[in-house]
């Protein structure tokens, strides 16, 4: 790998040039005074901030797959990690002048690799080692980062012990005391960036999360952080900064530009809110994206009290892009304001990683290299999820064998111990495959990329109906039986429909004891797709009870599918699901699909098996 830090300015122009992605080729004629402060004196004076930012790393260091042992890639090209993140932003510093540049994250850092599980649960950071997202973010030298829902994944003790590792400030405004109502972590930071022959420019930036966090991770912060609306905590907290001084206000929003939520009504605030944030709340000059896993280049807003623009930018998760944001500051009767503003996004793609980065974290990258790569057992037949979307798949049943498994073996002399288990899972991870012969943990792990926690609820066998038909949504109405492509069966997420539902978001329902068999008719509209459902081989009556064994995130509303918030929970001892699967097969040392799998569900278009030609 080579070191960014001794190229010379030209080559750092270049490299900036070539990495442009959006908004209108900000750095193809550079300055002759590149390396300084864009300004002028006199009246009028002058001056160009720039807000480089990330959002959505996801414990992200380096360019590498740790599910597949090698360098990541994707079909569009993207390459990932902190460290070529890393070179961009000095990049740009050394451009523009570091003084006049501030770096900020928005959010979701600590979970989302092994790299980031290892030091969580494995050699956690509350027992003293260091997070590799903390030496990253230190040595770069981030003025600021947003909480991110996700940062609240491994509770509280593992988000302060993280704080304490961080040389700059983690900020949420909206994560409040359950009883006082004010801010558990700093809601601002005053920056004040120096200009030369002139007064320090006061910069606030203030961090703000998605009141998601509320559902999601309930277990953590039921009765201790609650989290209020994004546009109702900036109207408190903004005029705050004015009054302290600011002359620039810049949000790191950790909650997409589209006003929706995937939590329904179970909340009274949207999960994504950034666009509600810039229309609404008056001297807000930027507000920097994240959450959603998009790339916004450049969005200019209009306030409706004010009726300037707000410039917003989202850079694409895990490192792939980096935001760049100038703001055009004048000074006028003694006072800095924004005349300008553009954004544009750069790709990470275009440059090598960061030497000293890389070199940093290659020590806790080489141990959760040797941890994933351990072999735990073996599997007798291969078993791939590449098809799980549309068809059933043993590598799906294996996971619904080992959730069912774990909840019945708990409820053991319980009152609902004699009720059916089922179990849902979902097709988290299209190239997630275990292979015959051994099999690591890297391969069990794949299976199951979020770290989700397994409760156990009670429905009925009207619930269970109502449950899939939601589920079944995931799919296009069809006209006949086909052949047809994946995606023109499926509602997925893809880069020309990324509107549609994450595969995340559909769910797949299987029994322990006995077979429960369905059809999905896709011929029909949503809400009337599910026949023939069964269990045992006899229809499910709307009065029927099973024990179902569902991942906190779904159980806690994420994904708004029906009835499961409000049902009994008769399990929850707060263990993962992930580590569940990779005990399982430590245990036993053998995974053999034959005695598991079996085909309980299958499209269908007006009663016929839909083909899928791949």
């Amino acid at each position: 790998m080579t070191d960014t830090t001794a190229t010379p300015s030209a080559s750092r122009r270049q490299l900036l040039t070539m990495a442009t992605v959006g908004g209108v080729g900000l750095f193809a004629a550079p300055s002759a005074h590149a390396g300084a402060p864009t300004g002028r004196g006199g009246p009028g004076k002058t001056f160009r901030l720039t807000v480089l930012g990330t959002a959505d790393l996801h414990g992200n260091v380096y360019n590498w797959n740790y599910f597949a042992n090698r360098a990541y890639s994707d079909s569009r090209g993207n390459e990932i990690g902190a460290a070529k993140a890393a070179t961009l932003v000095k990049a740009v510093r050394q451009e523009r002048g570091a003084a006049s540049c501030i770096t900020l994250d928005a959010g979701d850092t600590i979970q989302g690799t092994p790299l980031a599980y290892y030091y969580a649960k494995v050699d956690p950071i509350t027992g003293g080692s260091e997070h590799p997202m903390a030496t990253a973010m230190n040595a770069l030298g981030y003025d600021a980062a947003a909480l991110g829902n996700h940062e609240y994944n491994y509770g509280l003790d593992t988000l302060r012990a993280f704080e304490d590792q961080c040389d700059f400030p983690l900020l949420s405004a909206n994560s409040v005391d359950w009883d006082t109502g004010e801010p558990v972590f700093p809601p601002y930071l005053l920056k004040r960036v120096k200009i030369p022959g002139d007064q320090p420019i006061t910069v606030g930036i203030l961090g703000l999360v998605t009141p998601g966090v509320a559902i999601w991770d309930a277990a953590h912060v039921e009765g201790r952080v609650r989290f209020p609306g994004i546009v109702e905590q900036a109207r408190v907290m903004v005029p705050r900064m004015k009054a302290a001084g600011a002359d620039v206000v810049v949000v790191s929003c950790h909650s997409g530009s589209t006003t929706s939520s995937s939590y329904g009504d179970a909340l009274p605030y949207p999960e994504n809110a950034s666009r509600l944030l810039a229309e609404q709340v008056p001297d807000i000059d930027a507000i920097l994206v994240g959450h959603a896993h998009v790339e916004i280049p450049e969005l200019k807003v209009t306030n409706t009290a004010t009726g300037r623009d707000v410039l917003l930018s989202e850079p694409l998760y895990w490192g792939m892009r980096v935001t760049v944001m100038d703001l055009d500051l004048v000074k006028v009767r003694g006072r800095w304001s924004v005349a300008s503003s553009g954004a544009t996004t750069l790709n990470a793609n275009t440059v090598p990683e960061d030497a000293e980065i890389a070199a940093l974290v290659r020590p806790a990258h080489e141990k959760v290299l040797t941890y994933v790569n351990s072999v735990i057992g073996t599997c007798t037949e291969a078993m791939s999820a590449a098809t799980s979307r549309y068809e059933d798949t043993a590598a799906m049943d294996f996971v619904n064998l080992v959730q069912a498994q774990a909840v019945q073996d708990a409820l053991a002399g319980t009152q609902p111990a004699d009720l059916p288990v089922l179990s849902i899972s979902a097709p988290f991870n299209k190239g997630a495959a275990i292979p015959q012969g051994e099999v690591t943990v890297r391969d069990v792990a794949g299976l199951y990329i979020y770290d989700n926690t397994l409760f156990g609820v009670t429905l009925t066998g009207a619930q269970v109906k109502d449950y899939l038909e939601k589920s079944a949504t995931y799919f296009q109405q069809v006209s006949s039986a086909g052949p047809f492509p994946p995606d023109r069966v499926t509602n997925a997420v893809t880069p020309t429909a990324p509107g549609g539902t994450p595969d995340y978001n559909y769910d797949i329902l299987g029994g322990l004891d006995a077979p429960l068999t369905y059809d999905i008719d896709i011929a029909q509209a949503p809400g009337g797709r599910i026949t023939g459902l069964a269990y045992d081989g006899a229809p499910v009556a709307d009065t029927d009870e099973f024990v179902i064994a569902i991942n906190n995130y779904r159980q806690s509303g994420g994904g708004s599918f029906p009835h499961v918030k409000d049902a009994p929970v008769v399990y929850n001892r707060q263990v993962e699901i992930r580590q569940l699967l990779i005990d399982w097969v430590t245990e036993r040392g053998e995974i053999d699909p034959p005695t598991f799998f079996s085909v309980d569900w299958r499209l269908t278009a007006d009663g016929e098996p839909v083909v899928i030609q791949a």
